[in-house]
């Protein structure tokens, strides 16, 4: 059986995706799996070198590219080309886990035999599209997404704690390379978020790594490329105990597979770290962990009674967050790492 899994991104939304896939392949092992991706997220699924340890084949769908110029005649052909890459995989069972109107045209231009989808999607209107609407009940969406597909395959899917992803031994390398022969536990601090409600201060980061530097941790700050203020003020704040790090998403895989703490809100970094084992101290404010929370138990949630889901895009930190306290983050840390001789 062909099976295609429509999760263009973004980079948490597509490792909670993950999650239920490996309990798919695990109860279905014989079929063949296909996923839609946007390019820029491809090596969560497959490595420079090949690797792909949970699906068989990857699409690229290029979805920024046709926002930026959608009546262009390169947006046609690039539309047309993944049309004919989907058809071409002749896949049996279509299962769209993003919900949008957009995915859900993507998963219609496959031509599966069967087409299904949440039967309360993100953009109501895509459930017109699908075969099978399945109804899901479970407030987290890594079990949503088992439900779906569970629903679309006729069996019972758990979703896995840990995700397998690509090793591309090129990246493995420059992981090894930047840690030379530090012997020290590394602990990864991501301080940027989605948008500023959802963005612990920058100079409670730089306490916190403050701290973790004299419990003998060697702190790596993740920053983007060309320049990171909100990581510099980390690193400043650290009182140079931490060390930005610009990396690419393949290096971010290789260097989180060598954490032993990773502290951060609700952003793809994160969602990377637990599904990969790492322990985590996960910060939420207006998102519910209940709902994308990490996924598992090697990980301490600190949200404050009085923060509210709301999901529009403040500038400002969220009130209940600001509540949150460098000694809860710090008091969270040393359980997550006391079995590990640091205290």
């Amino acid at each position: 059986m062909r099976i295609l899994i429509v999760r263009t991104g973004a980079m948490g939304d597509i490792i909670h995706g993950m999650h239920a896939v490996a309990g798919l392949r695990a109860c279905m092992p014989k079929a063949e799996l296909g996923w839609v991706i946007e390019p820029h997220w491809g090596p969560l699924l497959r490595s420079s070198d090949g690797d792909m340890p949970l699906v068989h084949r990857i699409h690229r769908a290029e979805t920024k590219a046709w926002n930026r110029a959608p009546f262009s005649l390169s947006t046609l052909r690039s539309v047309l080309s993944l049309r004919d890459q989907l058809k071409a995989g002749s896949y049996d069972l279509c299962i769209d886990l993003q919900g949008s109107v957009r995915s859900a045209v993507i998963g219609r231009m496959a031509g599966a035999k069967q087409f299904a989808g949440s039967a309360s999607p993100a953009e109501n209107i895509a459930r017109l599209l699908y075969k099978t609407r399945v109804h899901v009940r479970q407030p987290h969406v890594i079990a949503q997404a088992a439900e779906i597909l569970s629903g679309a395959c006729a069996t019972n899917i758990s979703p896995y704690e840990r995700v397998p992803f690509p090793y591309d031994q090129r990246d493995e390398t420059w992981c090894d390379d930047l840690l030379g022969n530090d012997t020290r536990p590394v602990a990864m601090i991501a301080p940027r978020a989605g948008w500023g409600a959802k963005q612990w201060p920058a100079e409670r980061y730089g306490a916190v790594s403050l701290q973790l530097a004299e419990m003998g941790f060697r702190i790596l700050v993740n920053a983007l490329p060309g320049g990171d203020m909100t990581a510099a003020e980390v690193v400043t704040a650290s009182e140079d105990t931490a060390q930005a790090m610009e990396c690419t998403l393949p290096q971010l895989i290789a260097l989180t597979r060598r954490l032993k703490l990773f502290i951060g809100g609700d952003t793809g970094p994160m969602h990377l770290a637990s599904a990969m084992g790492v322990p985590c101290v996960a910060l939420f404010g207006p998102t519910d962990p209940k709902r994308t929370g990490p996924w598992g138990t090697n990980a301490r949630v600190l949200r404050n009674a009085k923060s509210v889901t709301d999901h529009r895009r403040y500038k400002n930190p969220e009130p209940g967050l600001m509540r949150i306290s460098t000694e809860d983050v710090m008091r969270a840390a040393r359980e997550l790492t006391e079995g590990s001789g640091r205290s």
